[in-house]
């Protein structure tokens, strides 16, 4: 009986653990793809056909990590994006945008720290 209980209780714990995890990603967009559109003037992006928008606090960086301008989103080029849903306006905002030169598969994440 005494074995029973701690299964119990690892599994639980396992539980927990792992509804936190999922907990602190909960709402945050993260994905790559390819820019569909770009308007500087309204400071917006559609990527994967979901539209985000940056403000003076989005990080825009090249695939170093180093800061880039906006200008330099161009259509059909590949970016990582992290950013929040604003349910509201039905868009996204975006609070990180990196510059990447392709699709980054799992197996090369590991060279774009950025990327978790």
């Amino acid at each position: 009986m005494k074995r029973k209980g701690k299964i119990v209780l690892m599994i639980t714990l396992a539980l927990v653990v792992s509804v936190l995890t999922y907990a602190s990603d909960r709402g945050i967009v993260k994905l790559q793809g390819v820019v569909m559109a770009v308007d500087l003037k309204q400071n917006s992006l559609t990527v994967n056909e979901r539209t985000f928008s940056w403000d003076p606090q989005t990080l825009i960086s090249n695939e170093k990590g180093q800061p880039v301008t906006p200008d330099k989103l161009k259509l059909g080029g590949w970016v990582y994006i992290e950013g929040v849903p604003d349910k509201a306006n039905r868009r996204n905002i975006a609070k990180k945008i990196y510059l990447i030169p392709k699709f980054i598969q799992d197996k090369e994440k590991h060279l774009y720290p950025f990327m978790d």
